[in-house]
């Protein structure tokens, strides 16, 4: 073995392509860049235009709804935190929200909010802060002797302020509701 025999792994060093060094390169004259006009350019897209013609996504249909303030929750069932319970990576004693499970793992990330699924069985008493739990889950929750918190989101109490005005307004342009009513 000597110096001048030392090789890398045939494939671990992959050379870079040089554009636009001769015909004789394959990346030579546009150099990977297509032909000429809008492609060629860089910053330049073109984003589904087809010439004029009616865009794919023009002439199909629309389907379903998109909601613009969707919410996206993690979804936990109460056997997934019970797993995480006896395991010994969740503190039964102390309460339980999204800051708590993705601390201990149980969630990746902190979503819009975490909604307790009620598969599975549960043997430990929560106290859980969270913003939705489907009724199953509630009541093993409660069965198991604990507690559960709801965290109004702010979408609902945004709407409630507004129909809060909206009412009040009616009211006030119907000629007040209790002031009528104490003049009897």
């Amino acid at each position: 073995m000597r110096l001048n025999d030392i090789k890398d792994n045939p494939g671990a060093r992959k050379e870079r392509v040089r554009i636009g060094r001769g015909i004789g390169s394959g990346m030579g004259k546009m150099g990977g860049r297509g032909g000429k006009g809008q492609t060629a350019r860089s910053g330049v897209r073109i984003g589904g235009f087809e010439g004029g013609q009616m865009p794919l996504h023009r002439r199909l249909p629309k389907r379903g709804f998109r909601s613009m303030d969707r919410r996206r929750f993690n979804e936990i069932g109460i056997d997934r935190l019970q797993h995480f319970i006896d395991v010994g990576r969740l503190d039964a004693s102390k309460p339980i929200d999204a800051a708590a499970l993705a601390a201990a793992g149980v969630v990746r990330r902190e979503l819009d909010g975490v909604r307790i699924l009620g598969n599975g069985e549960l043997k430990s008493k929560l106290d859980v802060t969270v913003h939705h739990v489907t009724a199953s889950a509630k009541a093993a929750i409660e069965k198991a002797g604990g507690k559960i918190t709801l965290i109004v989101a702010k979408v609902l109490a945004a709407d409630e302020t507004k129909r809060a005005k909206s009412a009040a307004k009616k009211a006030k342009a119907t000629g007040g509701g209790k002031k009528a009513a104490s003049d009897e």
